[in-house]
């Protein structure tokens, strides 16, 4: 278990985002590719049912900082949640990093994506060293009590997920690797597809009715609709063409039968005029 250090004296103000690193000095730089990649996705793809998107934080490999009696010490996560946060509508609000104290919301949810240098310590199979920060499984079940932390490791393709009970993490069953967030009404999977031109097994938001698309597939959708309703409109137009054509021939042929009744009703007073003309009375014809 994390053990505290002593309380530091009250301090009058404490850094803000402004005041601390977003880099340090020889730490590893940005993400790999498919860190990149499947952030993007999860990003793209979480849209929960339960708040709006503006009072929801999505963050990618954005320093978080933890501990205000230690305000340098700092975890990178490589995907997290916060709820009910006010996001930034104009660029110069966008955050440098994300600071506990100053923001005064814990994460919701952390995805770490294994990479073989951090296994150990993302699974909390490594000890806090003497005089140096806690772990990263430390910070996220003891000290930020993260209530739901899922670790994806793509080269075994195996998805885990554990959640906070009492003082410590439970692991959570994944059925079909999937996990159900009811506060969400959304649901966490391994999707096996393309994006952003690369083919893989990737992490990814459901909703009840499937995968919540991305931005090209909802445009996708929207145009296979929009074709959908030209078709229907074409054939609705072939309909009323035909009808139009029937009722054309319809006109065509009783115009027929009614220049066929004149005809016959012309030749019918021509006979009865020839008649009368030989004395003979046509109305005495059987």
């Amino acid at each position: 278990m994390y053990q505290t250090d002593p309380p530091r004296p009250p301090q009058e103000t404490m850094p803000t985002m402004y005041d601390l690193p977003s880099e340090l000095v020889g730490e590893s730089g940005l993400p790999d590719e498919f860190h990149r990649i499947q952030a993007d996705l999860l990003s793209e793809t979480c849209q929960p049912l339960t708040y709006p998107s503006e009072e929801i934080l999505l963050a990618s490999d954005l320093n978080l900082y933890y501990d205000p009696r230690h305000p340098l010490w700092y975890k990178r996560p490589d995907w997290y949640m916060v709820l009910g946060l006010p996001s930034g509508s104009q660029q110069q609000d966008l955050r440098l990093s994300y600071v506990i104290w100053q923001e005064g919301i814990d994460p919701f949810l952390v995805v770490e994506l294994l990479s073989p240098g951090t296994e150990q310590e993302d699974l909390g199979k490594t000890l806090r060293e003497v005089n140096r920060p806690p772990t990263k499984w430390e910070v996220y079940e003891q000290i930020l009590r993260v209530p739901y932390y899922v670790i994806y490791d793509r080269y075994e393709n195996h998805l885990r997920a554990f959640q906070v009970s009492g003082n410590h993490y439970e692991a959570i069953s994944l059925p079909e690797n999937r996990l159900w967030l009811e506060e969400l009404e959304l649901g966490l999977g391994l999707w096996q597809g393309t994006y952003q031109q690369t083919t893989g097994l990737w992490l990814r938001w459901y909703s009840s009715a499937g995968w919540v698309p991305t931005r090209r597939e909802q445009a996708e959708q929207e145009r296979q609709r929009a074709e959908q309703e030209r078709q229907r409109a074409e054939q609705e137009r072939q309909r009323a063409e035909q009808e139009h054509q029937r009722a054309e021939q319809e006109h065509q042929r009783a115009e027929q039968e009614r220049q066929r009744a004149e005809q016959e009703r012309q030749r019918a007073d021509r006979l009865a005029e020839y008649l009368r003309s030989q004395g003979i009375d046509p109305d005495t014809l059987s």
